[in-house]
Formats: C-alpha cells, sequence, structure tokens
C-alpha cells in the first residue's frame, strides 16, 4: 500500500492551500482516511478525518474547525484537505493514513498505512 501525498507550498497568512493524497494497492473506498501534521519541535496531531464510501462523516481537530475541509474521491483512489484561511501556526508537515477499518479515527495509531508527508508554511 503507498500514500502519495503532495500540494504542500508556502503561502501568505489568510491564503489557501489544498492537499491531496493518491492511495494505490488496497481498497480505497472501505479506508477510513485521516490527515496529520507535525510541527518542528512539537508532536504529531490530528487534523481531519473521513469515513470510508461515501464520506458521510467527517471529523476536525478544534484548531481547523470551520477553516480545514477533508473530502474524498473514491474514482480517483484520494482524499483531499482543503485548507483556507491558513495561519502561521498551520505551519507543519502533513500527513496522510489510511485505516483499515470504515469508521474515522483521530488517534494515529489507528491507522495503518502513512504517506511522506508534505510541508505547508504560512508566512505572517
Amino acid at each position: 500500500v503507498q500514500l502519495q501525498a503532495s500540494g504542500g507550498g508556502e503561502v501568505q497568512a489568510g491564503g489557501s492551500l489544498r492537499l491531496s493524497c493518491v492511495v494505490s494497492g488496497r481498497t480505497f473506498s472501505s479506508s477510513a482516511m485521516g490527515w496529520f501534521r507535525q510541527a518542528p519541535g512539537k508532536e504529531r496531531e490530528f487534523v481531519a478525518a473521513i469515513t470510508a464510501y461515501g464520506g458521510s462523516s467527517t471529523y476536525y481537530a478544534d484548531s481547523v474547525k470551520g477553516r480545514f475541509a477533508i473530502s474524498r474521491d473514491n474514482a480517483k483512489n484520494t482524499v483531499y484537505l482543503q485548507m483556507n484561511s491558513l495561519k502561521p501556526e498551520d505551519t507543519a508537515v502533513y500527513s496522510c493514513a489510511a485505516r483499515g477499518r470504515a469508521l474515522y479515527s483521530a488517534g494515529f495509531t489507528e491507522y495503518d498505512y502513512w504517506g511522506q508527508g508534505t510541508l505547508v508554511t504560512v508566512s505572517s
């Protein structure tokens, strides 16, 4: 199973980015998906997650609620993270993860497969 994240970059505060994560090697539609991030010198933290299949349920960290949106396109084996109103404190390496279950989770130990991460830098 491989997860390939992309879409990171440098943006000014208030700007937007969309991250993508393409999954290969397993049945994407049956996997709950999550995004996590790790800032320099800090622990990895949960950002957002979405249930399998139609992605009818999503879950967000309080710090990104109302600014970020997770979605999935099962036809493209891709999960997205739309990030709006970015703040300098959103600067981190963002990684996508796939869970071998349909229900989402905020715990990184609940995910089975991980992508390599993409760097997001928000300047003030």
